[in-house]
C-alpha cells in the first residue's frame, strides 16, 4: 500500500496551465504504476491519463491528448500531470492513483487512491 497525496490544483483562465503532482509515501513507489481521473459535478469519475513504473509506457484520454503531459521522478516518490491549454470543461475534482499491476485507462484497476485536487478553469 502506498499513500497518495495531490497537490497544485487551483483557479486558472481557459488556455492557462497548471502543473498537479502526487506524491507517494512508502517504499518502492518505482513498482507502481500511476494514473490520474477527474471527476466533473454531477459526473462519473473518468480517466486522463496513466504511466508504467518506469515511465516507458504512457496512455492518455483523447480529450487531454496534446495538452496534458503525465510524468514522474522515482527518486522524488512523485507523479505530475502538466496541463496546458486548459479549458472550462477540464474543471474537476483530479485523483491520483496507483497499482502494482498493470497500467489501467479504468479506476477499477487502481487500488490507491489519492483525496483529490480541485481544478477550476474559468471561461
Amino acid at each position: 500500500q502506498v499513500q497518495l497525496v495531490e497537490s497544485g490544483g487551483g483557479l486558472v483562465q481557459a488556455g492557462g496551465s497548471l502543473r498537479l503532482s502526487c506524491a507517494a509515501s512508502g517504499r518502492s513507489f518505482g513498482s507502481y504504476n500511476a494514473g490520474w481521473f477527474r471527476q466533473a459535478p454531477e459526473k462519473e469519475r473518468e480517466f486522463v491519463a496513466a504511466i508504467s513504473r518506469t515511465g516507458s509506457i504512457t496512455y492518455y484520454a483523447d480529450s487531454v491528448k496534446g495538452r496534458f503531459t503525465i510524468s514522474r521522478d522515482n527518486a522524488k516518490n512523485t507523479v505530475y500531470l502538466q496541463m496546458n491549454s486548459l479549458k472550462p470543461e477540464d474543471t474537476a475534482v483530479y485523483y491520483c492513483a496507483a497499482t502494482q499491476r498493470g497500467v489501467y485507462i479504468y479506476s477499477s484497476g487502481y487500488d490507491n487512491w489519492g483525496q483529490g485536487t480541485q481544478v477550476t478553469v474559468s471561461s
